[in-house]
């Protein structure tokens, strides 16, 4: 199931009148036909000259959060990586503190995939790195070695879910 991020965009002078009126917006379309349906719906406004209009709700952006005056361009390019990215790109951008390129540097260079544990990279790296002869291989605390690698610093995790343990190289 991909995220479909949406903000509901609000008329302020409506607002300040005690009236509702807005908009949700996809946040993942085109940023002009963002602007241009924010344009329409303060063109609609039950208080006749809107110009400023503020994000009062939004959807889909999981653990990401959003200003209520926000630029639209920041939104929409938030929106377009969780999309790409769903659920894991979300979290990957709340982790950075909403800095979408260490989010992208980190997805691009530095994600090692998804494994049901620590334990199980852990597994995997020493694996794909040496060969361990077989009458060794129960004296290895994978589980261990996978918790030292990230207390250490040297990778970080983002779990997105029961058994869906996300592993990045911290540099």
């Amino acid at each position: 199931m991909s995220i479909e991020p949406k903000i509901y965009v609000a008329d302020l002078a409506a607002y300040n009148n005690g009236i509702l009126h807005g908009v949700w917006i996809d946040a993942g379309q085109d940023l002009e036909t963002i602007q241009e349906q924010v344009r329409a719906m303060l063109a609609t406004s039950p208080e006749g000259m809107a110009e400023e209009f503020a994000i009062h709700d939004y959807e889909g952006f999981g653990s990401v959060s959003l200003s209520e005056y926000e630029g639209l361009e920041s939104v929409n390019r938030k929106a377009l990586f969780i999309e790409e990215f769903d659920e894991l790109g979300a979290a990957v951008l709340n982790h950075f503190g909403d800095d979408l390129d260490e989010a992208k540097q980190a997805m691009e260079e530095r994600y090692n995939g998804e494994y049901e544990s620590l334990a199980d990279y852990a597994r995997q790296l020493i694996e794909e790195t040496g060969e361990i002869p077989d009458h060794l291989e129960f004296y290895i605390d994978y589980e261990r070695m996978g918790r030292d690698m990230e207390l250490s610093g040297d990778i970080y995790t983002i779990e997105t879910g029961y058994g869906e343990v996300h592993v990045f190289w911290s540099c």
